[in-house]
């Protein structure tokens, strides 16, 4: 049996960034800076009780009769008390006898060629662990996505404005970046286990590191593109923000719409319909709000029993990081345009290039994990270098067509309109079906 080691890992975070975010407040306090002080506790508390919620849910506290584990969970020491409980299950372990056993099967990564099934015993001990570990690991995500970052991009916003940065405000940055970093590292991690559960996975350090790297960068320079952005365009910002929140909020429902599939009720069986409507929109809330700083490993699919599109291929990753280094770019750049003489001891040409930079590194370390560092890799029926690379072909196909065609000869125009865009179809559909065949078939 493992040490519940990330359980420890998330309580300590959380632990960390609530007390941490409690002091600076109390600092915004006494300098009378109300407006940030109600901030800083906003995004310390809401996403608390979420965390709280989350919990609950999973543990289905509800439907049991514990009434003192709920009044903790009232006074936001939830993740205290689970995690004292999952250490006093691991502890006594190994000196309580199991009175019940199950059985799980779980197939093995393919050594040339072959998968073998293994047969596990899972005790009572081990399946109360594991029930943890799967709440914790969606709890640090709604801790990373809906507190931290909103928390990171505040405090680095008032540092921007007061060109300091306070011993206070550093140390809730440092870890409020070092949580989101997590949170996202277990999406991708809980992402994987999603997709490939028939199978028994191990991820490696190399793997771990290179999520780490790829996600820290990743975040921080969006973090900071925002920020710089909003300091010179304060009243742009929010249209770029509610309209990146609002295409990943709806998406996901217009996916289900456009399916015409029955409404999802099977998420739990003791929750009306309004109830099950209530949790999907907080699903894909959740859903908008990674996707606002990163990459969301998990894909939302509404109309699937399980919530999850398992059949994900590379061009949706593919258009997402290019769209979003275009934004990056643009933000940036108008923040260079437009910005005053308060930056005039930044060095503004060479930051705009280390924020491109920092970008492509994130992209590269993405494109490690995938094509290395897997550790499904063996799944996958193409690597992600191909699939890239067959993105980006059909991207040429698309701009060259597009050039090659003459409006201006007026005589022949919609016959030669009709003409390409049968050979821009014919060959959209081609390299469509190469991607489909060439492209894995399982979701990484």
């Amino acid at each position: 049996m493992r040490l519940p080691s990330s359980i420890f890992v998330s309580v300590s975070l959380f632990t960390a960034e609530t007390i941490a975010a409690l002091y600076l407040s109390s600092t915004y306090r006494s300098a009378g800076d109300r407006i940030w002080q109600g901030l800083t506790l906003l995004f310390t508390l809401v996403p608390s009780v979420l965390v709280q919620l989350t919990l609950i849910f999973i543990h289905r506290d509800l439907s049991r009769d514990r009434p003192l584990v709920l009044l903790l969970h009232i006074f936001q020491l939830g993740p205290i008390v689970r995690c004292f409980e999952a250490s006093f299950i691991y502890g006594n372990a190994s000196s309580t006898e199991e009175p019940y056993v199950s059985i799980t099967r779980k197939r093995q990564m393919p050594k040339d060629g072959l998968s073998e099934e293994v047969e596990k015993e899972v005790g009572q001990a081990e399946g109360k662990l594991f029930t943890h570990r799967a709440a914790f690991a969606r709890t640090s995500v709604v801790q990373a996505f809906l507190g931290s970052a909103p928390q990171l991009t505040l405090q680095l916003y008032v540092c921007v404005l007061q060109q300091d940065v306070s011993v206070g405000r550093g140390i809730l940055m440092t870890i409020s970046l070092l949580s989101i970093v997590y949170g996202a590292l277990r999406c991708n991690i809980l992402a994987i286990k999603i997709k490939y559960d028939d199978y028994e996975v191990d991820v490696r350090p190399a793997a771990y590191l290179c999520i780490f790297l790829w996600r820290s960068f990743e975040i921080a320079v969006r973090v900071v593109v925002l920020v710089l952005f909003s300091s010179v365009l304060q009243i742009w910002i929010l249209p770029v923000v509610l309209l990146n929140f609002f295409i990943f909020f709806f998406y996901p429902w217009i996916l289900f719409w456009q399916s015409k599939s029955p409404f999802p009720e099977n998420i739990e069986k003791t929750l009306t319909r309004v109830g099950t409507t209530i949790v999907l929109c907080l699903l894909t809330f959740l859903y908008a709000g990674i996707n606002m700083f990163c990459w969301s490993a998990v894909q939302l699919k509404l109309n699937d029993p399980d919530l999850i599109n398992k059949s994900q291929n590379w061009y949706r990753m593919a258009v997402y990081y290019m769209l979003r280094f275009v934004e990056n770019a643009t933000l940036i750049l108008l923040w260079y345009v437009f910005q005053t003489d308060f930056y005039r001891y930044i060095c503004a040409p060479l930051l705009v290039l280390q924020l491109l930079i920092g970008y492509s590194l994130a992209i590269f370390f993405m494109l490690v994990f995938y094509q290395f560092c897997h550790p499904c890799k063996k799944l996958f029926s193409s690597s992600i270098a191909q699939g890239m690379w067959e993105c980006s072909e059909l991207l040429c196909l698309l701009c060259q067509k597009r050039n090659t065609r003459e409006p201006d000869d007026k005589p022949n125009l919609e016959p030669s309109s009709t003409f390409d865009n049968d050979i821009t179809n014919d060959t959209l559909n081609e390299s469509q079906n190469g991607i489909t065949s060439q492209g894995f078939s399982v979701n990484p």
